[in-house]
């Protein structure tokens, strides 16, 4: 353990250098991502197999509940598990999420019989009640324990395990599908294997301190706040619970104008490209359908659809999320997050206009136009969206701030998953899903523009509006508070 001379506690936050112990947040926290994303993306796939595998056809109904139940359940964890944070503290309920989502995922698995659509959706509820919690707690965990000047880097490090879970889901459908075990098995075990990331680190999300900020914000325990992070760090500091702890109510800061503006752009752009991200890469396998000759049917025409979906994502979603990630304390979360909507507006809209590159006969020029389209979304909103809450949000609230963001997302992707079964089953179809997806990327570059700070290289203190609260004023007015 190395020791460094004393400075103020939450500067010796922000000013920390980058090391080992940051990694350990990282590594913790990430693969409960990589988990979240693999689970709920799979479903799409499982979906497939089931039909494939004795199981009785679905309605359209069915198959809009099954694929969209997990993201309505996360809206609901986003919230509870947000507002626990602030109230009962961050490690009270660290891990009790991924336990929540291990419960599920073995239960979809293990204890869903043949043709209990139901009782699958049941089981999918409970596991998107764990994967919301943990969009709330982990994003706060890790900006909480990030130094100024990588703060970026290291919550979007978080994020974007999502990109391998991502990836994770077709590569080991296929691995499943090629070594020959029978549909009835393989199911099941796409879904158990979701389970196993999060196992691997309940434990070590059960032994994480209290985050220091927390410690001397909310509950000015500036003793417990040192020892804790002299303890997980190695780096000796002080603090004076006099001068560091907000008075302000967790009621009070809720209906500020500036928290409730604020929450509008985070939350409101994260409905956007959540509807435009979960629907395409849920439906990945309906909406490639298209590009599959009608000759190749049966298992071959799931193959095909689940190559496709893997070089999408192996060779456009997954370079923008490292690339955002590592870039984005350089070039700022608004810009990279302005870029990613426009760029998604124009790719969604070439696809809309013009129908006919969704056929077998233009398969390169679609998954090109596809694939930028993929890219953007990941170099843009999808990890500046995560990244943003936590840090734009006082201490106090910043758990509720960010698990009701997130909430805002997994409406977005519970609408557009829902939506997108029925629309492309209509007369509707890809090319008009594709222009309202255009439509919306284009509101989420507005609110982007008008509602959201640039936080880049900024302390929380400042950002978040914390330092107006330290010195008794409304983030509302800047007027001093009785």
């Amino acid at each position: 353990m190395t020791t460094e001379t004393k400075e103020d506690l939450i500067k010796s936050i922000d000013n920390a250098k980058t090391t080992g112990f940051h990694y350990k947040t990282w590594l913790i926290s990430g693969l409960g991502f990589f988990t979240d994303a693999y689970d709920l993306f799979i479903i799409g796939v499982v979906t497939s197999i089931l039909a494939l595998s004795g199981w009785n056809s679905f309605s359209t109904l069915e198959t809009s509940l099954l694929d969209s139940t997990a993201l309505l359940s996360a809206v609901i964890g986003a919230l509870i598990f947000g507002r626990l944070l602030d109230k009962l503290g961050r490690k009270a309920i660290y891990g009790i999420e991924l336990i929540i989502l291990v419960i599920g995922a073995l239960g979809s698995a293990f204890l869903t019989p043949v043709n209990g659509v139901y009782i699958l959706i049941a089981w999918r509820f409970i596991l998107g009640i764990g994967i919301g919690g943990d969009y709330a707690t982990s994003s706060t965990i890790m900006a909480e324990y990030s130094n100024t000047a990588s703060r970026g880097k290291l919550v979007g490090m978080v994020f974007s395990m999502q990109s391998l879970g991502l990836l994770a889901g077709p590569l080991i459908s296929l691995g499943l599908i090629f070594s020959g075990i029978d549909l009835a098995l393989v199911w099941k075990l796409l879904l158990a294997i979701g389970a196993i990331p999060a196992l691997a680190v309940v434990y070590y999300r059960r032994k994480m301190p209290e985050t220091p900020r927390y410690l001397v914000r909310v509950k000015g325990d500036t003793n417990s706040a040192t020892k804790n992070w002299q303890k997980y760090t190695g780096i000796a500091t002080t603090a004076d619970a006099s001068t560091e702890t907000v008075k302000e109510s967790w009621t009070s800061i809720m209906k500020q104008k500036k928290f409730l503006l604020t929450l509008l752009g985070t939350a409101g752009s994260w409905f956007l490209m959540d509807w435009a991200l979960y629907g395409n890469s849920i439906m990945s396998s309906s909406m490639l359908s298209a590009l599959v000759p009608s000759s190749v049917v049966g298992l071959n025409h799931l193959i095909r659809t689940t190559e496709y979906s893997a070089m999408v994502f192996g060779l456009a979603a997954l370079p923008g999320y490292w690339l955002a990630t590592f870039t984005i304390d350089r070039i700022g979360r608004k810009p990279i997050q302005m870029v990613g909507f426009a760029a998604m507006a124009i790719s969604f809209g070439i696809l809309g206009i013009f129908h006919q590159l969704l056929s077998a006969t233009f398969v390169a020029e679609f998954l090109v136009i596809y694939g930028i389209s993929y890219f953007f979304i990941e170099f843009g909103p999808n990890v500046t969206t995560f990244i943003y809450p936590p840090e734009v949000f006082p201490t106090k609230v910043r758990g509720f701030g960010s698990g009701a963001s997130a909430a805002g997302g997994k409406t977005g992707a519970f609408i557009g998953t829902f939506l997108n079964v029925i629309i492309l089953s209509s007369s509707i179809g890809e090319s008009g899903l594709f222009l309202i997806l255009a439509f919306l990327s284009v509101m989420g570059l507005v609110l982007t523009i008008f509602l959201l700070p640039e936080p880049k290289r900024m302390d929380l203190d400042q950002i978040s509006g914390e330092n107006g609260l330290l010195e008794g004023e409304s983030v509302k007015t800047g007027i001093k508070a009785n």
